[in-house]
């Protein structure tokens, strides 16, 4: 998703593929063991034998036939939501980042929006239910340096959210988002964490079991983040798809958020494609809210199929 808004949350990236952040990996505590969290907004899966939480941070709405709608066939979007049996008066995009745990490391996919964007901030609030303290979690993982992904790297204060985490992202996201930080207005949000980041070559190993996917089009670099335990695997998708009903039904369909138009609409066929043969598990960040599920094969496209 392209920047809303400026400000902190506004989009970054950064790589200091110089620093090497101290070791800060821990061991599960008592609390985070526990089987039932009691919280609207956070959603406890398995993939395979390592435990994962959905944390709602927000949501964004795009009222219908705005600027801000990516998918610009305003009659189109209107048909494709109303088969879908969807609100046709706006378009709702929710924001979880992914938690996972990998054997010691406290692994966390994207930040969220940092309360920008008509958002609401709640990532913090997800985490407290959970039981998770921020200071635990050793890894942050941004697929790319829009500000709903990275708005949430710093508190309102300036301070760093996750102070022991370090921050990966890809080299090539790292070079697009330093280029634009300051016209973005990221430049104190860039200061703030640039000496947590270590940037990584797309494809690279990222932990034990997880593994960054190039997902070319919507970013110079962004990234999904495959995890695999034992026969299982679970892909985040990133902003490869925002809608489980315009990007999964329609992947041809250009999104005026990619930088790449045509880049990103083969890799929306390509990843459908795979997911669909290969029934591979997809987390997809701005789907209806936890965002776990599938894809199958209907005809000529493709139909969301949600974990219930």
């Amino acid at each position: 998703m392209r920047l809303l808004t400026t400000g902190a949350a506004a989009a970054l990236m950064i790589a200091a593929a110089a620093c090497t952040p101290a070791d800060t990996t821990r061991t599960p505590g008592r609390a985070e063991a526990q089987a039932v969290v009691a919280s609207p907004d956070v959603h406890p899966f398995r993939i395979g034998a390592l435990k994962a939480w959905s944390l709602k941070d927000g949501d964004i709405v795009l009222p219908a036939g705005s600027d801000d709608v990516p998918w610009k066939d305003a009659a189109a979007v209107e048909a494709a939501l109303t088969a879908a049996g969807q609100p046709t008066d706006a378009i709702s995009l929710s924001i979880q980042p992914l938690l996972v745990r990998d054997g010691t490391r406290l692994v966390l996919i994207d930040t969220g929006a940092g309360g920008e964007m008509g958002t609401q901030d709640k990532l913090a609030a997800s985490l407290a239910a959970a039981k998770i303290d921020p200071a635990a979690i050793t890894d942050v993982l941004i697929s790319h340096a829009h500000g709903d992904h990275v708005g949430g790297l710093v508190n309102r204060d300036g301070t760093l959210a996750f102070p022991n985490a370090v921050i990966r992202m890809s080299a090539p996201e790292w070079a697009f988002a330093q280029a634009g930080a300051e016209a973005a207005g990221a430049g104190a949000l860039l200061a703030a964490i640039t000496p947590r980041v270590q940037a990584f070559q797309p494809g690279a190993q990222i932990s034990p079991s997880i593994r960054a996917v190039a997902l070319a089009g919507h970013t110079p670099g962004h990234s999904g983040y495959e995890i695999t335990s034992g026969d299982e695997r679970l892909l985040y998708v990133g902003d490869a798809l925002h809608s489980s009903v315009l990007s999964v039904g329609h992947p041809d369909w250009t999104n005026a958020w990619d930088t790449d138009a045509a880049a990103g609409i083969a890799t929306r066929q390509g990843l459908l494609e795979r997911a669909a043969n290969g029934n591979l598990r997809l987390y997809g960040v701005h789907f209806a809210w936890p965002g776990v599920g599938r894809v199958q094969k209907v005809g000529e496209g493709y139909v969301w199929r949600p974990e219930t």
